[in-house]
């Protein structure tokens, strides 16, 4: 049987760069850093003070101040994201089946604001002053069930926790839902809001964050020689995906199509990835075959692109391995650089840039690109934006546990 073509008709996005699409768009482009001294709380005595923070979030802009406070950060992005993305698309929720609906959203942590808020009152006030709220708010599911619940969606609807890869599979698992025919649109993305005093402390503890306080513009620089840790970020990018008949019978606009999604795991340690690569060698395969595609018909790669010493020379190796001489061809780039890290939500992000990619036929660039790695040697699109066709791309998305998963996406041309 052949399968349903799946295209994405809407986007959204709340990041440290922007708070829509296109706003963030230009930011990429012009190849802005998010990274700044955190303003949330009080970093002193903290290893790292700086983050990739969303700055003057009004979420009542667009929902009850009631409804909002039902919701950890990290949901308040994923709903915002999702009312930009179905806007976006024009889709008529009230001549549409909602039962055909659904809503699959990936987060590595979930309601972490609330849990550590919560847990302090436990401490400080005694048990009977934690919210009633509290476990709602914490649930990892929360933001699937208040998009759902929002719009009065009553699809197939779950989340997907697999760390910093949760995103690219919660958006692939979409992908072959409606596949599958389980549902005609699924509005999918992912959302993370981390940049809370455990959450800083427990990542630097790793050893896994940049420590350049002095100069956090400069500390995300994936795949340059001195580079030192990530930039923790929090945001959200949610997309309205549905089949390519759903699109046409009601004349939506088709920004990209979704042509295949790769998933697999490392098996090898818990939060190091395996560094001969080949979990992800085999995961960008898988993407390929599922969409029937070779890999030299691929010209651009979202990297998953941390700026930690590991992940990015891991990474390096399997495009190689992969690709063999068309690496070398390849514009690859880490929206990681202006975003920092968003951990489950990076993918989401990170497949808007893809998509704003092929719509505009031209790639950010990846910044702070200033000494290159000798092992590190294939095109990082160094600190200036590309202008190239791009038909065909690969987003790369590693977490810890092993996780792995890539999409495919490319240019919709009927």
């Amino acid at each position: 049987m052949q399968k349903r073509r799946v295209v994405i008709t809407g986007l959204g996005t709340v990041n440290s760069l922007g708070h829509n699409p296109e706003d963030t768009w230009q930011a990429l482009l012009a190849g802005q850093s998010g990274a700044a001294k955190i303003q949330a709380f009080d970093t002193t005595g903290y290893d790292v003070n700086f983050a990739c923070e969303v700055k003057n979030f009004k979420v009542d802009d667009y929902i009850p101040v009631v409804q909002a406070k039902r919701m950890d950060r990290f949901a308040q992005f994923a709903v915002v994201a999702a009312i930009q993305a179905v806007k976006h698309s024009a889709i008529d929720l009230t001549k549409s089946n909602v039962q055909r609906i659904g809503v699959i959203i990936g987060s590595g942590i979930g309601g972490f604001t609330e849990f550590e808020e919560q847990h302090s009152r436990l401490i400080l006030k005694g048990p009977s002053r934690v919210s009633p709220f509290t476990i709602p708010k914490v649930m990892m599911n929360s933001g699937s069930g208040q998009i759902a619940i929002h719009f009065g969606l009553k699809g197939p609807n779950f989340s997907v926790a697999s760390a910093c890869a949760s995103s690219n599979h919660a958006i692939g698992m979409a992908m072959k839902t409606i596949q599958m025919g389980l549902a005609d649109v699924i509005v999918t993305g992912g959302a993370e809001a981390t940049i809370t005093p455990l959450g800083m402390s427990g990542f630097a503890a790793l050893k896994a964050l940049s420590t350049r306080n002095d100069d956090p513009a400069k500390a995300s620089r994936p795949f340059e020689k001195n580079r030192d840790g990530f930039v923790m970020g929090e945001g959200s990018g949610i997309f309205v995906m549905e089949t390519l008949e759903h699109a046409l019978a009601r004349g939506a606009k088709i920004y990209a199509e979704m042509l295949g999604f790769g998933m697999n795991d490392d098996g090898y340690h818990i939060t190091a990835p395996d560094p001969e690569g080949e979990g992800a060698v085999n995961t960008m395969k898988l993407a390929l075959e599922d969409a029937g595609l070779k890999p030299e018909q691929v010209s651009y790669i979202n990297a998953h692109g941390t700026s930690t010493a590991y992940n990015d020379l891991t990474e390096t190796k399997a495009i190689k391995k992969l690709f063999g001489d068309h690496a070398r061809k390849l514009a690859i780039n880490s929206t990681k650089s202006m975003v920092g890290h968003i951990l489950g939500g990076s993918g989401s992000v990170e497949l808007l840039a893809v998509i704003m990619s092929i719509r505009d036929n031209m790639v950010h660039p990846t910044i702070n690109y200033e000494t290159p790695d000798p092992e590190c040697d294939l095109d990082y699109v160094p600190n200036q934006l590309r202008k190239m066709e791009v038909n065909v791309a690969l987003s790369n998305s590693f977490g810890f546990g092993g996780h792995n998963a890539t999409l495919c996406v490319g240019k919709y041309k009927g």
